[in-house]
């Protein structure tokens, strides 16, 4: 990788990102190695937690399932567990081995790491929220919606790990202006906003095309993916703070997309907030902002407005 990054239209961008070698947390790569160890004792129930902390890793296993796809196939690979299933642990370790570190890839980028690592940890509690709600809607396939709701913001992730001077210039033109929209800032360094490329991309990736749906921002009717919008969009907003002044109108879309009363809507909230911290250190992160009592947050919400869900 260079140090500048060279001038791509929005289709140069979906063909490069579609062929580079994606690199994984190293982390996770260590998490594997401990449980190779053991590797005849072990089960896909064991390996799918490791790889729901890594949304870029759970994009390699996913696109290799699929790679590998007979005809006579009639059920599609939506989960790490049910791609699992069908690799077999020993080939699963066999072929996902020797992979590119991301701490490798932007070593001589350690600011773009950071930025990076944010953006993966939000992702994180993003799953986190998007599963805890779909399974208090029984939702019978809630892992679905946990990995698109992991996955949602790859384009971003990569853009990280292959233009990290371009990535950096939008995060400081939304440090200097903390109204600007993600959408604007990223048009005025790329010329396209990352969600302009990422449904060609996901669709390049050929996978599911349940989870193409659910990642798919412009079907955010559907309940399941309205989930994963709302998980997003609170991840994102408390990322740097809990006074982020759109999470009013989170809370209260949350509270009626869950029908569930204020405090336990709050409950909830705040009992993932505080589960997602615990996974911190595989994201480099040394603190994160503790969400406080949203009682009164909650109380100043407009409840009869319909929020932008990506903002």
């Amino acid at each position: 990788m260079t140090n500048r990054e060279p001038t791509r239209t929005e289709s140069d961008w979906v063909q490069y990102l579609d062929q580079v070698e994606i690199p994984v947390l190293r982390r996770t790569t260590l998490e594997l190695a401990r449980l190779r160890e053991n590797e005849d004792k072990i089960t896909p129930r064991d390996i799918a937690p490791v790889l729901l902390h890594d949304p870029m890793f759970t994009l390699r296993v996913l696109r290799h399932l699929q790679s590998r796809r007979r005809p006579v196939q009639q059920t599609d690979i939506t989960t790490v567990q049910h791609a699992l299933m069908m690799l077999g642990i020993t080939p699963f370790f066999s072929h996902f081995t020797d992979l590119p570190v991301v701490e490798s890839t932007l070593a001589s980028h350690p600011s773009a790491l950071d930025g990076l690592m944010r953006v993966v940890f939000r992702a994180h509690h993003a799953a986190l929220y998007a599963r805890d709600w779909a399974d208090l809607r029984q939702d019978a396939r809630a892992d679905e919606v946990a990995i698109a709701a992991l996955m949602h913001d790859l384009t971003e992730m990569l853009l990280w790990c292959f233009a990290p001077e371009a990535s950096l210039r939008i995060a400081s033109l939304q440090q200097a202006q903390v109204s600007l929209r993600s959408k604007v800032a990223q048009a005025s360094v790329f010329g396209f906003s990352f969600s302009d490329i990422q449904v060609k991309l996901i669709r390049q990736w050929t996978l599911a095309p349940m989870l193409q749906d659910l990642i798919d921002d412009s079907r955010s009717q559907h309940p399941r993916t309205v989930n994963v919008a709302l998980a997003i969009r609170l991840a994102r907003h408390s990322a740097d703070s809990w006074e982020n002044a759109a999470l009013p109108d989170d809370y209260a879309a949350i509270q009626q997309f869950l029908k569930l009363p204020q405090s336990e809507t709050l409950a909830r909230i705040h009992r993932t907030a505080v589960a997602a911290q615990s996974t911190r250190d595989w994201y480099h992160q040394e603190s994160a902002p503790t969400p406080p009592d949203l009682g009164e947050s909650m109380a100043a919400a407009k409840c009869a407005a319909k929020p932008d869900l990506f903002d």
